[in-house]
């Protein structure tokens, strides 16, 4: 009967919540960016500025319940080769679009991938990461499948790194990681910004994780902590979360094979 309650809720687009810790906020569904957009400064751009220092770049979006039925065919047009789609937050809400964001984006020939929106306060980073890969963010070596993303950015009920100290967000993270790792073969992407990790976090994975950052400005800038490259960078949020593989679409394929 869960299992038909939790069926029944995503198909007829209900928000999917449980209840919330003691003293806590009732969870709500939040985009992947919303709550840096909130904190950092920088005004969402049209298009990034040239660097010649990347030979190339391909580019892409990505999408949360708050879009709706995508019109995947119109962007595909528009020259965008590879998506990002809110699958889950924490370990009760789940995109009650993710059915056609996420096939529909595969459908017009793109490179897709989901992505959770982490409530490291709420449970713990295995607990969530099997959350995700039991609602759409497994992986296979298909050419057409990107390892999912972990966002990690400001919470959005309170204290800027949910009450952890850096230790503990990093044990967080890391068990995320490496629990969505033993079930995919692969490591999650790591979406932030160089402001929250370094506060929060602090600490390296850039052995094992492709960094995603998020800045709206011409350029990426600093990066987080020791990653000396970016994989992903999301520039702007006009009019919808624009993104930049940073490589050839050869590479973007690589990636998707693991």
């Amino acid at each position: 009967m869960k299992h038909l309650a939790l069926v029944l809720a995503v198909c007829t687009g209900l928000l999917v919540t449980a209840p919330s810790p003691a003293g806590a906020e009732p969870q709500q569904d939040h985009a992947m960016g919303s709550q840096i957009r909130k904190h950092e400064a920088g005004a969402p751009r049209a298009k990034p500025k040239s660097d010649p220092a990347v030979l190339a770049t391909v580019p892409g979006i990505d999408v949360s319940r708050y879009q709706g039925n995508v019109d995947w065919a119109a962007y595909w047009a528009q020259g965008k080769k590879f998506a990002y789609v809110k699958a889950t937050e924490g370990t009760s809400v789940l995109n009650p679009n993710f059915a056609q964001q996420y096939n529909g984006s595969y459908a017009v020939g793109m490179i897709r991938g989901a992505y959770h929106f982490a409530l490291p306060d709420r449970s713990t980073g295995a607990a969530q990461a099997t959350y995700l890969l039991a609602h759409g963010g497994g992986w296979s070596r298909d050419g057409r499948t990107l390892p999912a993303a972990l966002d990690m950015e400001y919470n959005p009920y309170g204290a800027t790194c949910y009450g952890l100290t850096k230790a503990s967000m990093t044990t967080w993270v890391r068990a995320f990681s490496d629990t969505y790792h033993s079930r995919t073969g692969v490591y999650p992407v790591i979406y932030t910004s160089a402001s929250w990790w370094n506060q929060c976090v602090g600490s390296g994975f850039s052995a094992t994780n492709p960094l995603w950052v998020a800045r709206y400005a011409s350029a990426p800038g600093a990066l987080p902590y020791d990653w000396g490259a970016y994989t992903f960078w999301q520039y702007s949020s006009s009019p919808i979360d624009q993104d930049q593989f940073n490589g050839a679409y050869e590479r973007l394929v690589a990636l998707a094979n693991g």
